[in-house]
């Protein structure tokens, strides 16, 4: 590659080819190696998949193009670019914690929640009560639609968010269409604010939502969808809104406001993502734990 090597060359000679220099010298560092690859693999498919279908998944693809055109310009000893480029990456880090401060945050919450520390999902009691309960909410907000009552009902999932629960009027109720209904009655004590519902119960109400700021989001969105919008990007929560001005009901989830649905759509909705894919966690492991038994 000429008198003087490029940065390519030179990180290829210093570290890759020295790596597996010893890994020939010493069999089990190639063990440690193959687990390092293994793992790294997998840090790498997580990260992916948290990452498909949400705003962040543009970027990374941007990146992956900014890093194969540094590599490449490198390669090709094109100099002024590849300096540039580099230094575009360098200060390109700083910037993306701060612009995806709250995904990260989501991500690294996702890794201390029972879907991908504990193994066994839930029963089949919590499931049926859990989907009792998403009927329930569907009823209530209907009601609520027709009679043009503005609402905010946050489902609690994986990620605690026991900070908002703290904020409001602690209920601790059983989850029911007519307390729901009760709740947002407009001039009564509780009505303005979220209800939370966690571990199939209305936790509390009147709880104050972060508001989403961001600039994409249309104008013309009120309050109540913004906090929805504010709430699903900071945790995996799902937010049922009924809007006071139209009587419509939206969907806020991972960041994004489904708007518009109509009842059958909101129980397909709630199901898919509230039990669904949890109840499917369990199912697999009840499964694996048959298949090991009858093998004994």
């Amino acid at each position: 590659m000429g008198n003087n090597p490029s940065w390519l060359e030179s990180f290829y000679n210093e570290n890759i080819l020295q790596y597996f220099r010893t890994l020939q010298e010493s069999p089990w560092k190639m063990i440690t190696f193959i687990i390092d690859v293994t793992i790294v693999i997998l840090l790498l498919y997580y990260a992916i998949k948290v990452a498909r279908g949400s705003r962040a998944w543009q970027l990374i693809k941007g990146i992956a193009l900014l890093v194969l055109i540094t590599i490449l310009s490198g390669a090709l000893n094109l100099k002024i670019l590849n300096s540039i480029l580099s230094g575009i990456m360098n200060w390109g880090v700083i910037a993306i914690l701060i612009i995806f401060q709250p995904e990260l945050r989501r991500g690294l919450e996702q890794l201390g929640t029972n879907k991908l520390t504990k193994f066994f999902g839930i029963d089949k009691d919590v499931a049926t009560k859990t989907k009792e309960d998403i009927y329930k909410v569907v009823i209530a907000a209907s009601e609520l639609a027709k009679n043009k009552t503005g609402a905010l009902i946050v489902i609690e999932r994986d990620i605690e968010i026991k900070d908002i629960i703290q904020n409001g009027v602690i209920m601790n109720a059983d989850v029911s269409p007519q307390l729901l209904v009760n709740i947002f009655e407009p001039k009564t004590p509780l009505h303005d604010g979220a209800v939370i519902i966690s571990d199939n119960k209305i936790a509390a109400a009147a709880c104050v939502l972060p508001l989403a700021d961001d600039k994409d989001i249309a104008k013309e969105l009120g309050t109540r969808h913004r906090a929805a919008i504010g709430i699903s990007k900071e945790s995996d929560s799902i937010v049922v809104v009924v809007s006071e001005e139209t009587g419509k009901i939206s969907v806020a989830k991972d960041g994004t406001l489904i708007a518009d649905v109509r009842e059958d759509v909101l129980k397909k909705i709630l199901i898919s993502n509230v039990v669904t894919k949890r109840f499917t966690v369990e199912k697999k492991n009840k499964k694996s734990d048959k298949a090991e038994k009858s093998n004994i």
